[in-house]
């Protein structure tokens, strides 16, 4: 009688553990394939996060009309080029025969307008006094006037306490137009320089022009 010889258990054999470990393998791959997966997912959703934020910081933070804009840049021209007061500014922008702008869209410029009043003020009186060689009191009447410059009062009493002028000088120049464009006598030079409804000057600033004509 022959003997069977017994057969190994299949956990025994070879073949068994190869695909026991081929499917660890397997399986362990696939969940780094699912972590990976979730990982990309979340940073793809921190950087939409973040470049959301980034588009509300880089919105503009008020909606402002186009004509607002345009009302405020030639506002700002007028300031730093023309040196004019903030009521001249806002009558040369609503103006029919100026600039033509809404009242709102002036009121805008103004509000926004990042000038130095004083400082306009003072450069505007500098060029009065260079340039018409008025007196220290007819600078502050063109200032306040409201034909003239509407600069405030403080505005103007700034403008003629820093205004560095030769108030005698500037009797003379005038004292000398007066001389050759009209022909006038001292005596009546005098009159004009000193009338409050003339040149302004004071009696010390008139006489030294006087006293200095040909």
């Amino acid at each position: 009688m022959k003997k069977v010889k017994a057969r190994k258990p299949f956990y025994k054999k070879a073949w068994f553990w190869i695909i026991a470990i081929i499917i660890v393998i397997g399986a362990t791959g696939g969940n780094d394939d699912s972590d990976s997966s979730t990982t990309n997912s979340n940073t793809e959703t921190k950087v939409s996060q973040t470049q959301t934020i980034e588009n509300k910081d880089d919105a503009p933070k008020d909606d402002v009309p186009a004509e607002y804009l345009n009302a405020l840049k030639k506002a700002k021209s007028y300031s730093d080029m023309m040196h004019m007061s903030k009521a001249g500014i806002y009558d040369q922008l609503t103006s029919e025969y100026g600039e033509g702008f809404e009242a709102d869209a002036a009121q805008y410029a103004i509000d926004n307008l990042d000038a130095d009043w004083n400082e306009n003020a003072l450069k505007k009186a500098k060029s009065y006094s260079e340039t018409m060689y008025m007196s220290k009191a007819g600078i502050y009447d063109q200032l306040t006037s409201e034909y003239g410059e509407q600069f405030t009062a403080e505005e103007a009493q700034y403008a003629v306490d820093n205004l560095k002028a030769d108030w005698n000088k500037n009797a003379l120049e005038k004292a000398k137009s007066y001389q050759e464009s009209m022909s006038m006598s001292k005596s009546a030079i005098y009159d004009q320089l000193v009338s409050s409804y003339g040149e302004q000057f004071t009696a010390e600033e008139a006489q030294y022009a006087i006293d200095n004509l040909d």
